[in-house]
């Protein structure tokens, strides 16, 4: 025990208050001096972009069971166990009860943490500006390794058998998009296309499929001629045996998205916020996650503001930026498109 705690030699910050997003609850937002894009129950006083601690002592959490969650991009039952050694690990560190909450949606695991059902959280690329300035999550990590956070790209796969050699070719053609708010399913796709010579909403109607990894087995079924995916993603079901590589051919690469945040609730409360972010960065990846995450073996530190600027212009550039007005409508498909594929999910077994 002392060994580990010695290793808590950095530092953390705080994360999110609640209330229910749809439909009644409000909240008596505190004076503050610059709020920036962030909800009303929120404040950024130091213009980092995150909410900061509440002022008031009484709305600082310290609870005694910590629930957390990793974004649904795929299975959540895989991800489980997957982050079994890392939980496992986060409970003896801080000395709480730690349990994980499988999300099936970005909506729902963004509404958790709003609510304060959720405490600690990987958000996908995209889903983490609206985590941020509607549920007052604060981004402090990423996986990665030395060389820093890991990133991905948004690749455009088809089939190797197919006759579509660039993104024009697929005019008029079934493009899959993963989740209304997706970065690299949809939002990049929205903004990066254009330029190549294909204009989603114009020369095709996104299908949403519900995640990268229902694109990336749509298009290997025929369901799809091509779909846009997270690079990761894509080289994780190569190596698990769900795809074979050499069934694609990828047509289209964008330049480096960071990958998934790891953030806390801005009201936990700011020794408990330390204790968390000095848990991660103290913890090394076993060789199942390693394998898991494509050699990442660590946490490292990473901010919102900095980190994910690209991600910002890009939700910008193609009109969606992380307000609650577009929230509510990605959120409303979103919910749609994943209500359509479980009811097509039954029959898909059979």
């Amino acid at each position: 025990m002392t060994d580990l705690w010695r290793r808590l030699a950095r530092t953390g910050l705080n994360a999110v208050v609640a209330s229910i997003l749809a439909g009644g609850a409000t909240a008596v937002a505190e004076e503050c001096t610059n709020r920036g894009q962030l909800d009303t129950l929120y404040c950024d006083a130091d213009n980092d972009l995150v909410a900061d601690v509440p002022a008031d002592p009484k709305k600082l959490r310290d609870p005694s069971t910590l629930i957390f969650a990793y974004t649904p991009v795929e299975d959540p039952a895989v991800y489980q166990n997957v982050f079994k050694p890392f939980t496992d690990f986060l409970a003896q560190c801080t000395g709480k009860r730690v349990v994980y909450y499988p999300v099936q949606s970005n909506a729902a695991e963004i509404e958790a943490m709003r609510s304060g059902r959720l405490h600690i959280a990987g958000f996908s690329t995209g889903p983490t500006g609206f985590a941020v300035n509607l549920a007052g999550a604060v981004p402090f990590a990423a996986k990665g390794s030395e060389k820093g956070a890991h990133g991905y790209h948004l690749i455009s796969i088809v089939r190797k058998d197919s006759p579509y050699q660039k993104l024009a070719d697929l005019k008029g053609k079934r493009v899959a998009h993963t989740s209304p708010s997706s970065n690299s399913g949809h939002l990049a796709p929205l903004v990066l296309y254009p330029p190549e010579g294909l204009k989603p909403n114009e020369d095709y109607k996104p299908v949403m499929s519900g995640g990268h990894d229902k694109s990336a087995l749509g298009v290997a079924s025929g369901d799809y001629d091509m779909a846009g995916v997270a690079s990761d993603v894509f080289e994780r079901m190569v190596s698990r045996g769900t795809l074979k590589a050499d069934d694609f051919r990828i047509i289209f690469t964008s330049p480096l998205f960071p990958t998934s945040s790891f953030a806390y609730a801005h009201d936990l409360h700011p020794d408990l916020a330390r204790k968390i972010r000095g848990c991660f960065f103290a913890f090394d990846f076993p060789p199942s996650m390693r394998k898991e995450f494509n050699d990442d073996d660590r946490f490292v530190p990473i901010t919102y503001k900095n980190t994910w600027k690209v991600v910002r212009e890009i939700a910008e550039a193609s009109g969606t930026p992380y307000n609650k007005a577009a929230y509510d409508a990605e959120s409303k498909r979103e919910a749609e498109a994943l209500a359509k594929k479980q009811q097509q999910q039954p029959a898909a077994k059979q």
